[in-house]
């Protein structure tokens, strides 16, 4: 899964649980938020004043790492 800044956060924790150390170190609380169903990850970001490039960075640096660890193909 390729995330980008339009990807829904729900989806991304849906993909991946380990997501969640991501985002809580940007300090999104996105688990416990009702608009994690809905917002983007821009959406997010944005709302709590922070970049969405660095975490849309570091979250598919994660889903690359457990593509690497199941054997799947990785684009790039």
């Amino acid at each position: 899964m390729e995330i980008t800044k339009d990807t829904i956060i729900e989806d991304v924790l849906k993909a991946h649980p380990d997501a969640i150390q991501v985002l809580m170190k940007y300090n999104l609380g996105c688990v416990a938020c009702m608009g994690a169903t809905q917002e983007s990850i821009e959406q997010g970001a944005l709302m709590h004043g922070i970049d969405p490039e660095p975490l849309v960075k570091e979250l598919n640096e994660l889903f690359s790492e457990k593509q690497t660890e199941s054997g799947e193909k990785t684009e790039g």
